[in-house]
C-alpha cells in the first residue's frame, strides 16, 4: 500500500486533528536531505541550542540525530504530520493589563473536565495527541491490510516536526521559525507518525509558498533579540530561558539584558506569534481536551508566588508548566516581579534572596536591585 494525501487528511480529521498531511522521507543522498542536515549542524555549531543537550545527540556515525530521520530510523519512508489547534482565549500578552499580572504561554493553558469541584484539570497535550496518533495508526492498519513499521512522536522524537509539516504541505516556515498555515495561523501543536509505507509519487504535496514577504514584525517585536529571519537563537529565546534553562539566568552578551527582556513572562512566550499578521484571523480552538483554564490567563504574580511546592504540583501536574520545575518557576516569578516595578513584592523577594537555590537567589537579588533603582528614579 502507498499513502495518499486524502486518506491521511481524512484519518487526521477523524482522530480530532485540525490539519493532516504526509511527506516522503528524502533520499539519503538527495540535495534536500543534505540541506536539512547542514542547516541543523550549523545551528548547533553556533550554540543556538543553549543547554538543550538532547538536541545535540549523535549516532555512532557522528550524525546529529535530529538532522535527519534516517539517522535513527533508516526504515522510515514517510512522515505523517498532524496539527492540533491550541488558540485559546483571544487575549494576548501584549494587551494592556495590570503590572501585577504575569503571562503563561497559551499552549500551557490547556485543561479538560475531570475534577470533582467542576474545575478543569491540567491536560498534557503530549498524552492527548499521542492517543490520537495511536488511534489514527490503528485505523491506518485496518485500511492498509498489511504490516508496516511505525513510530509516533509528540515533541519527543529525533525529528524537526515543522520541516516535515512543510514537506507535507501544511504551511511554510515563517521568519519566527514557526509553521504558518494560511487561514489557520501558527497556533498549532505538531506531532508525527513515521511509517515504512511509501507515498504515491503523484501524492507528494506541493509545498506552500513563503508568504512572510518583507514583514519583520516578529523579529522587531522579540524583546531579547532571539530572532533573525528564519533562524532562532534558542539561548536568547524567552521560552527557552523560562522553561529549558536551569539555574541562574545571566544578563547575556547582547545589547539587551535577557532578564529585562523576559518581562513578566513566567512560562514561555507568545510574542512572535501574537504580532504575526497571519494570526489575526486564526481560528479559535474548539477542543474539549485542550480547553483554556481561565485561571492561567494573565495570572496574578502574588497568587503564583504564594504556591507551595505541593500547590505547584496540584495546579500543574500533567501540565507543560511542570517542565520548568518549582524552583525554576519561582526564579521566573522573581524576574517578573522585578520587571513589574511594584514595591509590594520586595518582601517576598528578600526572602527568596536568602534561598539556597542559586537560580532563585540570583533572580531575587536582581529584582530587588531593579525595585531599588525604581525608588531612586522616582525620587
Amino acid at each position: 500500500m502507498r499513502l495518499r494525501q486524502e486518506d491521511v487528511r481524512r484519518l487526521a480529521e477523524e482522530a480530532g486533528f485540525t490539519l493532516g498531511g504526509v511527506a516522503a522521507v528524502p533520499a539519503a543522498d538527495s540535495a534536500q536531505s543534505a540541506e536539512e542536515r547542514q542547516r541543523f549542524e550549523q545551528w548547533i555549531a553556533a550554540g543556538s541550542a543553549g543547554e538543550m543537550e538532547y538536541l545535540k545527540r549523535r549516532n555512532e556515525s557522528g550524525d546529529l540525530l535530529r538532522s535527519s530521520v534516517r539517522a535513527v530510523f533508516p526504515w522510515a519512508k514517510s512522515v505523517i504530520v498532524c496539527a492540533a489547534n491550541y488558540n485559546g482565549a483571544a487575549v494576548r500578552s501584549l494587551d494592556p493589563t495590570s503590572s501585577d499580572r504575569g503571562w503563561i504561554a497559551r499552549y500551557a493553558w490547556s485543561g479538560q473536565p475531570g475534577s470533582e469541584d467542576g474545575q478543569l484539570r491540567p491536560s498534557d497535550y503530549h498524552k492527548v495527541l499521542l492517543k490520537r496518533l495511536n488511534g489514527m495508526e490503528a485505523r491506518l492498519r485496518e485500511e492498509c491490510g498489511a504490516e508496516f513499521e511505525s513510530r509516533a512522536f509528540v515533541d519527543t522524537g529525533p525529528i524537526v516536526e515543522r520541516v516535515y509539516a512543510r514537506y507535507a504541505g501544511l504551511g511554510w516556515t515563517g521568519k519566527n521559525t514557526c509553521l504558518i498555515s494560511q487561514g489557520k495561523g501558527s497556533w498549532h501543536f505538531l506531532c508525527v507518525l513515521l511509517t515504512s509505507l511509501e507515498v504515491e509519487e503523484e501524492q507528494l504535496a506541493v509545498m506552500a509558498p513563503d508568504r512572510c514577504g518583507s514583514c519583520t514584525r516578529c523579529i522587531d517585536a522579540c524583546p531579547t533579540d532571539a530572532l533573525t529571519p528564519y533562524r532562532m537563537d534558542a539561548s536568547r529565546c524567552i521560552a527557552y530561558l523560562t522553561i529549558e534553562k536551569r539555574g541562574v539566568i545571566e544578563a547575556g552578551d547582547g545589547a539587551v539584558d535577557l532578564r529585562e527582556g523576559i518581562g513578566r513572562n513566567v512560562f514561555g512566550c507568545d510574542i512572535c506569534q501574537e504580532v504575526c499578521p497571519w494570526n489575526r484571523k486564526a481560528l479559535p480552538a474548539d477542543d474539549t481536551e485542550l480547553t483554556t483554564r481561565q485561571e492561567l490567563v494573565n495570572p496574578a504574580l502574588d497568587w503564583l508566588a504564594a504556591m507551595t511546592e505541593a500547590d505547584f504540583g496540584a495546579w500543574f501536574y500533567g501540565s507543560p508548566v511542570k517542565r520548568a520545575k518549582y524552583e525554576g518557576f519561582r526564579r521566573n516569578l522573581a524576574i517578573a516581579m522585578g520587571n513589574s516595578r511594584r514595591q509590594e513584592y520586595a518582601m517576598i523577594l528578600r526572602v527568596w534572596a536568602q534561598e539556597e537555590d542559586a537560580g532563585l537567589r540570583s533572580a531575587a537579588e536582581w529584582a530587588l536591585q531593579k525595585l531599588q533603582a525604581e525608588i531612586h528614579t522616582a525620587s
